[in-house]
């Protein structure tokens, strides 16, 4: 069983204040202390109480958050967790983030707090990097947040960018990238004025992801890859190859953050693996999918089923090569408020599945035949869950 202590003890708290000056250490951040390994954090939540706990994958201990109920989806952007309700997006500071600089990396801990509330319809998307967090609402109206402010513990004032948008608006190389309407993709600076307009097009814009090579965005005939270098932004499209009917369209990326290998479900019995390096799609074949996510890399593709169990794929044969005991009941290709569908989330060395009705979560080695390395044993129902600090 887990300790649970209320956040800000055991190792969450801030940093005793300093005043930063040029003698200090490259990577500083006043509030926060920097560590030399990943420090990944569980954000959990239980629609229907409210709980909120944050599991520290580090100490094994969960810490007690401000209560949201009536949450229909939590996402996060590596360090912030959004719980999306009617009545606004509810902002978590989960206390635990990385900083990539390219050829190296800095690993910080902070205190677990509660930022607020940003006003936001059911529907918003929230896409944040390090300088903005983009709001886009359901009729794609989209507010910009400075990070600062989120970082400093409030929400602050908000500017409007121009227009409307179809999908998400997602900052990326200093810029915002955006998707008009009538499928243009358009890219603005800071201030919101257009910066470019690259010359592919994304029919049906519907998911999207971040990754090393470019920003990936599902389009009705597969995906467009956008990318910046040295200011020049260009567009690639990623075909599919052949036709796909709506409802087997990936509309929904998962992976790895670092990895530039993506998974979103095929219709209910298959799932898309989009290799963006080579880019190229697989469709791999599996039982009724409820969840999906991989490593990359050449790691398996790990499946949750309807049987309750994890089963792995060689994303080059498409043949399984693994597959746990049943770990979660109750499963289904589609959830509600109170039940969503349990979610695989990947980081470089494990996998964490969330189990609502049992009230825990397995930590999955998936690098040897999906084993359950630790079992974490919950006191609340978590229903939903993000991982940070990744």
């Amino acid at each position: 069983m887990l300790t649970t202590s209320c956040a800000g003890q055991d190792g969450t708290t801030s940093a005793p204040k300093a005043n930063p000056s040029a003698s200090a250490p490259h990577g500083y951040v006043e509030g926060a202390q920097e560590k030399a390994e990943q420090q990944s954090r569980l954000l959990l939540n239980d629609p229907a109480t409210g709980d909120t706990r944050v599991l520290d994958l580090v100490t094994g201990k969960t810490h007690k958050a401000s209560r949201t109920t009536g949450a229909t989806e939590l996402t996060t952007d590596g360090r912030f967790g959004y719980l999306h309700t009617a009545d606004g997006t509810h902002v978590l500071d989960g206390g635990a983030w990385m900083v990539d600089h390219g050829d190296h990396v800095h690993y910080y801990r902070a205190a677990i707090r509660d930022v607020g509330r940003l006003p936001a319809d059911p529907g918003t998307e929230v896409r944040s990097d390090a300088a903005v967090t983009a709001v886009t609402d359901a009729d794609g109206r989209t507010r910009i947040y400075r990070r600062a402010g989120l970082e400093k513990g409030k929400v602050g004032s908000a500017r409007t960018l121009p227009g409307t948008h179809a999908g998400a608006v997602v900052p990326y190389a200093e810029h915002l990238l955006s998707v008009t309407e009538d499928g243009k993709v358009v890219v603005y600076d800071r201030q919101g004025e257009r910066a470019a307009s690259p010359d592919e097009e994304c029919e049906n814009p519907n998911g999207d992801a971040v990754t090393r090579r470019g920003v990936v965005l599902g389009c009705a005939d597969g995906a467009l890859l956008v990318r910046e270098d040295d200011g020049t932004f260009t567009a690639e499209a990623i075909p599919y190859g052949s036709d796909v009917p709506a409802a087997e369209r990936a509309t929904a990326f998962r992976h790895r953050p670092g990895s530039d290998t993506l998974t979103a479900p095929a219709g209910k019995r298959a799932v898309w693996v989009l290799d963006v390096s080579e880019r190229t799609w697989a469709r791999v074949k599996t039982g009724p999918v409820v969840s999906a996510n991989t490593a990359g890399e050449g790691s398996v593709l790990i499946v949750l089923e309807t049987d309750g169990a994890l089963h792995g794929y060689d994303i080059a044969t498409g043949k399984q090569v693994s597959r746990t005991k049943r770990l979660v009941t109750g499963t289904s290709e589609t959830g509600t408020a109170v039940h969503a569908p349990p979610v695989i989330e990947v980081d470089r060395s494990r996998a964490y599945l969330n189990d609502q009705k049992g009230k825990r979560v397995y930590e999955i080695d998936y690098n040897d035949n999906l084993r359950v390395a630790r079992t974490f044993d919950l006191d609340v129902e978590p229903a939903l869950m993000v991982e940070t600090g990744r």
